[in-house]
């Protein structure tokens, strides 16, 4: 057992200012402490900086493959690795660590950072009664397991293995939602559907659309519009799960990350409505309001606060239809009159009933469907099959770190550089 320092070569905090940021995309890219979780760095959901603040911001180090990054704050303790040669710096409250690799094999580090023994460290440095924290002295005495390195380049590479399918399958959903939103918008908001040689264009509250098309409130395509339970009911140790909004991803509903409450208040929310139904729409509505909208595909053991807004089509509309025309930009865009709040924006539900759409003929609708839907099925099946993937790597991550199971003598192909 060392200390972290004693087997990196680097160990870098970052700037501890705010960074003057781009109106546009750049290649330089601003890593906060959002963008890391669970072993990876999202640098596609990022802010930008001009690139002499990019310079400016890296003087000390610039990351480099194989950096593991440490948030401090807000939230602590999430860990993800550099696996690219992105432009990429630290934003404010992280730290990077850069493994000597003649002691410490970076990967093996990230997963130790990951596993129950440092983490554990971690909360326990942690102060402030507000938002918790961790000194960035106590960054460099958090204790490492070092077994030798061959042992850790066989441990990294088995742990990989789970993160290299789980990013193969981010890249495929990647691109089958991609796909999917180009069809949508090509035929529902540039109207060059098949067939649209044949209609002209005409007047309506939201601008020209195709004769035949309607502009509708969300009310009359909708036989629900409401949002989850108002009162919270106590976390219990063992129950049934409420989901928040924090508990939304771009697909689905977290349930492993939701607050427990007993069987009795569990039942008494279904009976309020407050159980999603597959091919409901659920939406973030307080706080990043529309950050994610998605279709219900499965049936959640689970009920909703009020911060996550729930429309239940009529058969007016396609589920994946309304989905994919709240996720457009413009959506966004107008439904911006219809928030309201300084702290915490919220959507506005009894206003959000009036928000107007467009409708395309139902027989579009459909083969629209027939188009994207079967992608964006299988987008959400990569998505649970990376959650047990996930779940795997979890369960075989503290056992492999503490050494219960021992790898020494078993033949495991290892990268010839483990950065």
């Amino acid at each position: 057992m060392v200390k972290v320092s004693e087997a990196c070569e680097l160990i870098v905090d970052c700037v501890n200012r705010t960074a003057p940021l781009a109106t546009e995309p750049t290649p330089y890219k601003m890593i906060r402490t959002t963008n890391v979780r669970d072993g990876f760095i999202d640098t596609d959901n990022v802010r930008y900086v001009q690139e002499a603040t990019f310079h400016k911001w890296t003087r000390r180090a610039a990351p480099l493959p194989g950096d593991v990054v440490l948030t401090r704050e807000a939230p602590l303790g999430e860990v993800g690795i550099i696996r690219n040669r992105e432009k990429v710096f630290l934003g404010q409250r992280t730290i990077m660590y850069r493994a000597d690799l003649h002691k410490l094999d970076p990967y093996f580090l990230m997963y130790s950072m990951l596993g129950e023994f440092m983490q554990g460290q971690i909360r326990g440095y942690g102060s402030g009664s507000t938002v918790e924290h961790m000194r960035l002295p106590d960054c460099f005495n958090l204790l490492l397991p070092l077994p030798p390195l061959p042992t850790q380049h066989k441990i990294a590479a088995i742990l990989s293995a789970y993160d290299d399918m789980i990013e193969n399958n981010r890249r495929r959903i990647r691109l089958l939602e991609e796909m999917a939103q180009r069809i949508y918008r090509e035929w529902f908001v540039d109207f060059r559907y098949p067939g649209h040689e044949n209609g002209g264009l005409v007047d309506s509250a939201l601008g020209a659309i195709p004769a035949g098309w309607g502009v509708v409130p969300l009310s009359t395509v909708c036989d629900r519009i409401t949002d989850g339970a108002h009162l919270s009911p106590p976390t219990v140790p063992a129950g049934l799960p409420m989901a928040s909004v924090k508990d939304m991803t771009p697909r689905r509903l977290a349930l492993d990350a939701c607050r427990l409450i007993s069987d009795a208040d569990f039942v008494a929310l279904v009976r309020q409505d407050c159980q999603p139904r597959v091919n409901d729409v659920l939406i973030a509505k307080d706080g990043s309001y529309l950050k994610h909208v998605f279709v219900v595909r499965d049936a959640y053991e689970v009920v909703i606060l009020s911060s996550i807004a729930l429309l239940r089509p009529n058969g007016a509309i396609q589920p994946d239809v309304l989905a994919l025309c709240l996720q457009q930009s413009e959506t966004k865009e107008r439904l911006k009159n219809f928030v309201s709040g300084v702290a915490i924006p919220r959507i506005v539900l009894k206003d959000f009933r009036a928000f107007q759409i467009i409708r395309p003929p139902e027989g579009l609708q459909r083969d629209l469907v027939q188009r994207v839907g079967p992608q964006l099925r299988l987008a959400f099946a990569l998505d649970m099959g990376s959650l047990a993937l996930r779940a795997a790597r979890d369960m075989l991550l503290p056992r492999l770190i503490s050494g219960e199971f021992d790898v020494t003598n078993l033949e495991i192909a290892v990268p010839d550089v483990a950065a």
